[in-house]
């Protein structure tokens, strides 16, 4: 299952606390030695302000207490500066922890730099000490105080590129504290100005919706409506060209997406379209489900993927995230895409045979025959499918129905009376007005 891992392709589009989470994941999940995954963690770490957490994972790789001599090093730069910049936003900070002063502020940054300035001597330095302060902080994982002073920030920042920046703080923040609906706001922001017709140059438009879309995927699988939003933001023609141009591998969520979502089922040919498409550039069981399926009718290739595919969603940080249900540990989206795929073979092959072996049918859904006769009976009553089970047999009878020639007959009659009537209606109507 190593083979199908996407942690390298979607670390280089994340930031680097963002990438800490998916280890952690792979960590539980033993996918790579404890070793490997804790030197790559202290690498990443080497990146950040998190010093005490990298001495940690560096004692417990090790077994010692010692800490290299350049980590302490560290630790006393990071303490340094972190108070330097403490002193420098101190003015700022002050003012804004202040519910009355606050009151004082409007909708007009120039106003506020101005007001700031002459009443309490608070000018662009210390608005400048407030963005290096909340990126340091988020840089140590004080992702809290980071998400307040870069919303405050933005709130007097005229500068349009590093308010852009601030703001994907921002965003990472809320992704990194679990806060799904503030994450939601901070990303449809962040989206509006992205697709703005004065948004940098057109690569740089292409680059960023990229990373947005990798950003995205802490929320769309955790946020209560986001599979609906991974389909709405994904399919869309430019996401779907960024896609296309340099994140197949964006294709696994997206196919998962569609998938497990009853309501957007009439996606699904948009998608096998674009696997089509993209399959010389990425391919992974879950897309070579649905082209065994839909493209090849190979029912044996779709058998064999579908076991592939539980494998690789119970692998994915995103797609395998566990629920803890009483004494039991779930994978809800293992379940639901389990459901729905043997949905997708049943329909599939139903459509293609009229008296279908239900043994060979549990074969090809990986049940046993008393599992999927119960499934299938369940399905035909709840789907008011036309079709009945031969319990001697062991078979599953498709009814075709005829319709009576006499009953054809007179349909077509009422669409041509109708017609007769709308033809006779558009000459004579005319011609009475040109009479007058």
């Amino acid at each position: 299952m190593a083979d199908h891992d996407l942690t390298a392709l979607m670390a280089a589009q994340l930031d680097r606390h963002l990438v800490f989470p998916l280890l952690e994941f792979l960590q539980e999940r033993q996918l790579y030695s404890r070793p490997e995954i804790l030197e790559a963690k202290i690498r990443l770490l080497s990146g950040t302000n998190m010093v005490d957490y990298a001495m940690d994972i560096h004692k417990s790789l090790h077994g010692t207490d010692d800490v290299p001599e350049d980590m302490v090093k560290r630790r006393s730069e990071v303490v340094s500066r972190l108070r330097s910049l403490d002193e420098a936003a101190a003015p700022l900070v002050a003012f804004l922890q202040n519910p009355q002063l606050v009151q004082e502020l409007r909708p007009d940054k120039q106003y506020n730099i101005h007001m700031l300035q002459e009443r309490y001597q608070i000018g662009p330095d210390q608005i400048e000490a407030l963005y290096q302060y909340a990126k340091f902080q988020f840089e140590c994982g004080n992702y809290s105080w980071a998400a307040e002073y870069l919303y405050q920030y933005r709130a007097l920042c005229t500068d349009t590129e590093r308010s852009v920046s601030a703001l994907w703080g921002k965003l990472a923040a809320e992704i990194l504290m679990q806060n799904w609906d503030v994450a939601l706001e901070e990303f449809n922001r962040l989206k509006e100005i992205i697709d703005s017709k004065n948004f940098s140059s057109p690569l740089n438009q292409l680059q960023n919706r990229i990373w947005l879309m990798h950003w995205a995927l802490f929320i769309f699988f955790n946020h209560e409506n986001g599979r609906n939003g991974i389909i709405d933001l994904f399919f869309q023609d430019r996401y779907l060209n960024a896609i296309q141009t340099n994140a197949h591998h964006l294709l696994r969520y997206l196919a998962t997406a569609v998938v497990v979502n009853k309501r957007r089922r009439n996606m699904l040919k948009e998608l096998i379209k674009v696997i089509q498409q993209e399959q010389h550039s990425y391919k992974d069981p879950i897309t070579e489900f649905l082209q065994c399926l839909y493209v090849n009718y190979d029912f044996d290739g779709a058998q064999q993927k579908l076991v592939e595919c539980e494998q690789v969603i119970l692998n994915d940080p995103f797609l395998g995230k566990r629920v803890e249900e009483g004494n039991f540990v779930t994978v809800p989206l293992r379940a639901e895409f389990l459901e729905n795929a043997r949905l997708f073979i049943f329909e599939t092959y139903c459509r293609i045979h009229r008296c279908i072996d239900i043994s060979m049918l549990a074969q090809r859904l990986n049940m046993s025959y008393d599992e999927a006769e119960l499934w299938i009976m369940n399905l035909v009553r709840s789907s008011k499918l036309d079709a009945r089970i031969d319990s001697v047999s062991g078979t599953l009878i498709m009814t075709t129905n005829h319709i009576n020639v006499h009953e054809q007959i007179i349909e077509s009659m009422k669409g041509l009376n109708m017609r007769t009537y709308m033809l006779a209606k558009n000459i004579v109507e005319p011609a009475q007005q040109a009479a007058r």
